[in-house]
Formats: C-alpha cells, structure tokens, sequence
C-alpha cells in the first residue's frame, strides 16, 4: 500500500512539473513577443514551439475576427494579405520550412491553431493561402479539419509531392527537397508509389464538407506543372461534388505569385467568410 501511495506521489509531482515548465515555456513566449509595423499595421513576431511565428493586427478587428493563415513564404507578394488586413483580417503565419505538410507539419498546425484561438480570441474558422509548396500544408491540415476551414486560396500550389519535389513527372523537381521530403513523410523511393496522401487525394474530404476552392495558376509553369498539381486536383475535386474556381494566367510560370490587382481573390474570401 506504501508502495502504491508513494507512486501516486511520484506521479502526481511529475505532473505538476510538467504542467509548471509547460506553463513556464508559453510564459517565456509570451514576454519574447516583439512588437513591430508590417505594412502600416502592428505585426507580433515570437516563438512558437521553437521556430518563428508572426501575427498581424488589424487597425479595427471585423466583427467576425476572420483572419488569412499564410503557410510558406511570408511577406512574397502580400497583395491580398494587405487587402484583407484593410478588411479587418488578422494574418497569420508559422513557420513549416521544409516539413512538405508531413506530419510535424501537421502537428504544429494543431498546436498552432489552438494557441491562436486561444491567446486572440479569432474565428474557430481560418482561411487558407497556399503558395507553392505551402499548398501541402494548407490542403493536408485542411483536409483534415475540414470544420475550422472557410475556404482556400491556392497559387501555383504543390498538389502531388510526386511532381513536386519528387520530378516524377514533366516539372523539373528538386533532388535536395525530394530527400527531405521522403524523409518528413517516413517514405522511400519504392514506398511513395503507393503514397495517397497528397492534395490531388485528400482534396475529397473538403468536397464532401462543400469547402470553396481558388487556384491561381500559370499555364506555362515547369516547376509546379499546373496539369500535374491543379488540373489533377481540380478534376477530383468536381467528380466529388465540389466547387473550385480557376484563374489560368496564359503564359506565365511559377512566377510571379498572386495577381498585380487581388480583387478577384480578395472577392472570394470575402464571399466565403460571409463579409
């Protein structure tokens, strides 16, 4: 009986440890944020579980606390991000680098979200912009909480990691990301044939949930083939009943991102979050 009370204890103290230096570490966090002005607006900059993590302000929150969560490439061609911070849209980001929407990516998008929700009060519903490989991200963890998502905007977006970075395809690939890549997802060369957990599958389960979908693409993109990565996913995504828009730029490649003027993408998720 000794033995069992003085376990109890053990396990009880072990506990309270945990919970303290847990609370301790998101303490430390909090006091590390440093406050900046990122296009005109406050921008908090801190770490999140160890790695950068950003968070825009708004001049005057919208009444639904909407907010955009960029998943790659911070600050490239922030058009709508700006456009929508006038709006009254939070912006969001964490950094994900070279986790290919494997599961540590997937992971830290949970603890992420909670910790947003949470410390600033936003919408239990975020939507997602995914430039290039930051489509894994966004489709992967979308896919998955298909309940917290509104819509998702999508540029020139990796669909199939087997194009990108694997080069299986027509698209030139990336031989450093590919072995990262497989790596993040515990596969292998042979294993990945039977990989179906990419965007261009996973697609199905935001169909069945009626999530609204924008690709902005270039036709002529020999990195991210647009016939590979969006017209695949775009396919699956009708055949299951779902809704997507497509904004082909004729001639263009993988750059530039976005459009010069944002409005029909700023449009869409206005549309969809109900503003």
């Amino acid at each position: 009986m000794k033995t069992r009370k003085k376990t109890t204890l053990q396990f009880c103290f072990l506990f309270c440890l945990l919970a303290q230096l847990a609370f301790t570490s998101h303490a430390s966090d909090e006091r590390a944020t440093v406050h900046t002005t990122w296009n005109g607006f406050e921008m908090l900059e801190f770490q999140f579980e160890g790695v950068e993590a950003k968070v825009v302000l708004p001049h005057q929150p919208n009444p639904h606390k909407n907010w955009i969560w960029r998943t790659q490439f911070w600050a490239h061609e922030p058009q709508v991000d700006i456009a929508l911070l006038q709006k009254g849209f939070h912006v969001v980001y964490v950094d994900v680098v070279d986790l290919y929407g494997g599961p540590k990516s997937m992971h830290r998008f949970d603890g992420f979200y909670n910790h947003l929700i949470q410390r600033f009060g936003l919408s239990p519903k975020t939507v997602f912009e995914g430039l290039s490989r930051g489509g894994l991200d966004a489709y992967n963890w979308a896919s998955r909480n298909a309940d917290k998502v509104y819509c998702i905007y999508a540029d020139a977006p990796v669909c199939d990691i087997k194009s990108w970075p694997g080069g299986l395809g027509k698209g030139k690939g990336s031989k450093n990301d590919w072995e990262k890549c497989l790596k993040a997802y515990d596969l292998t060369e042979a294993t990945v044939n039977d990989f179906k957990d990419s965007p261009i599958n996973n697609c199905v389960k935001l169909a069945a949930a009626k999530i609204p979908l924008l690709h902005v693409c270039g036709d002529a993109d020999d990195v991210v083939p647009i016939d590979e990565n969006t017209y695949q996913l775009a396919e699956k995504y009708r055949s299951a009943g779902g809704a997507i828009e497509l904004i082909v730029k004729k001639g263009v490649g993988h750059h530039p991102h976005c459009l010069k003027d944002p409005q029909p993408i700023v449009d869409f998720i206005l549309k969809n979050t109900g503003n």
